[in-house]
């Protein structure tokens, strides 16, 4: 097998607004508000802050100097720090094959949003009932699912979109795509936000989520949350750092795109709980309630909150319109530019085992997932397998991925030392002994009481105690996270007598670039 040449960004800023594609998704427009108005609002930043700081960004750069060192995706990367690493890597890998299948269906669901937000026809009455039975067309769990068409259809465009961008490759494909998407998506949404500001209520929005609860800082549950809102929403603990790290030329700076990752990924999700507050709080003065009582969290306040928001607004039919098309449209963008970081790490590991060619790899990879994909989660079961699959997956896979991978490689082989001289040879910020106790000591407590607090309320009250059956939980959720586990053991079993000498080779090719 010959090793092909490792492609490379074409610039800085177009790495720095791909990772931040990546870490700005989904859930910084509709999990971290709900998660910081239920924590205490304004003084859930205090410690959001101070685990962005001592946890997060840390990890991050970790991750870049592991994938930037090695120039590898993350089977390979973690193999040349060391073997008995191997596994993590594809256990990464196995959790974004898991993602990626779900999560092009919420963005197919948005795109639905955004031609019903013209003209506010949301398949009858925005509420709960509806978007189940009429728009998702779930039925009860276990039983015999068959395909939905209204979101079918949506899910195979995102999917062709997709692997259209990932077969044109790093440059002219990612990095094309992060160029444009990023700064629109700031655009679209930095409007919404200004637009909900000019809402009847919106104070009373802002003041139900800015306003502290002091007591809430000394709750563990609250760090819990912090630490796996953090963890989650940058896209660590899963490859896609290491991977898109593996694609910066030699000489690059890595802690310094980092602290810019960091900083604009936790700005979006101040910026998200501002946009979605404000308007919160338009939608509790219009029906003469508490904002308390119109939050909803996730699915609920994209799809069932903002569809009555729109649908209520004094704007006329257009301007309502537009606003829908401005929230929904965000959703759609900012899904998209992290499907696309989630696919590109089981492309770029596919390539590094077989030395195959991008579009080949894309076509033999991306295609089957796309079928599993739309098959599976565009069913009448799909919300089923999607609500138990993202839980056990988050929890159990992301979380205790990055947790292991940091405590063999902080704690158990040392490594820091030489990820740390490697990082300061190249970045404009230098590394010291603040990254060795974050990593060494503060991370690993921290991630490690998320993982065992987690199980612990896990064994006590099963997630959808009464909603699913016990087998539906088991065979959808925890064969799901351990088997992605057991596929990262497997395969790192499989011999790879190559690997050793892919580097070389592939340096040769690159030369001094």
């Amino acid at each position: 097998m010959v090793a092909q040449a490792r492609e490379q960004w074409g610039t800085r800023a177009g790495f720095i607004l791909a990772a931040v594609g990546s870490a700005i998704g989904l859930g910084n427009i509709w999990r971290f508000p709900d998660t910081a108005f239920k924590a205490g609002g304004g003084s859930f930043l205090v410690p959001y802050i101070i685990a962005l700081l001592t946890a997060a960004i840390p990890l991050l750069i970790m991750e870049y100097a592991i994938g930037h060192k090695n120039r590898a995706s993350p089977p390979l990367a973690f193999r040349r720090v060391s073997r008995s690493l191997q596994p993590i890597g594809w256990w990464q890998t196995a959790i974004c094959v898991v993602i990626a299948c779900y999560y092009a269906t919420i963005i197919a669901w948005a795109i639905r949003y955004v031609f019903f937000a013209l003209d506010q026809s949301w398949s009858g009455a925005p509420d709960t009932a509806t978007f189940f039975t009429e728009f998702v067309g779930v039925e009860a769990a276990g039983e015999t699912p068959s395909l939905v068409p209204g979101v079918a259809v949506p899910a195979i465009l995102v999917w062709i979109a997709t692997l259209v961008i990932l077969g044109l490759g790093i440059r002219k494909g990612i990095e094309i795509a992060s160029k444009i998407f990023i700064p629109l998506l700031i655009v679209v949404f930095g409007c919404l936000v200004v637009w909900s500001l000019t809402l009847e209520g919106a104070v009373d929005g802002l003041n139900a989520f800015f306003t502290p609860d002091w007591s809430r800082l000394f709750d563990t549950n609250v760090w819990l949350l912090v630490y796996g809102q953090l963890f989650f929403s940058l896209s660590v603990g899963f490859g896609i750092m290491v991977t898109y790290a593996s694609y910066l030329r030699r000489r690059a700076d890595l802690s310094g795109p980092a602290l810019v990752a960091g900083f604009a990924n936790s700005s979006f999700e101040i910026l998200a709980g501002i946009g979605v507050f404000a308007a919160l709080g338009f939608m509790a003065a219009s029906q003469g309630t508490t904002v308390e009582q119109v939050v909803a969290d996730g699915v609920g306040l994209a799809f069932f909150s903002f569809p009555t928001i729109i649908s209520e607004l004094p704007f006329g039919s257009v301007g309502n319109g537009l606003f829908g098309v401005l929230f929904f449209g965000s959703l759609v963008i900012a899904g998209f530019t992290s499907l696309v970081s989630i696919v590109q790490v089981v492309i770029s590991t596919v390539q590094d085992r077989l030395g195959t060619g991008r579009w080949f790899t894309v076509a033999v990879v991306g295609v089957p997932m796309a079928v599993v994909s739309v098959g599976l989660f565009a069913s009448t079961q799909g919300l089923n397998f999607l609500d138990v699959a993202d839980h056990y997956i988050n929890h159990y896979g992301i979380a205790a991925a990055a947790f292991v991978s940091l405590v063999i490689v902080a704690v158990l082989l040392r490594k820091l030392p030489q990820l740390r001289d490697h990082l300061n040879r190249y970045s404009s910020i230098k590394v010291g002994w603040w990254w060795f106790i974050t990593l060494g000591v503060l991370t690993p407590i921290g991630l490690g009481a998320v993982l065992i607090h987690s199980l612990i309320g896990e064994f006590q009250n099963p997630y959808g105690e009464g909603e699913y059956s016990n087998a539906f939980l088991f065979w959808s959720g925890w064969v799901v996270a351990i088997g992605a586990f057991v596929f990262g053991i497997v395969m790192s079993l499989i011999p790879w007598r190559n690997a050793d000498r892919i580097e070389t080779e592939s340096i040769s090719k690159e030369g001094s670039a």
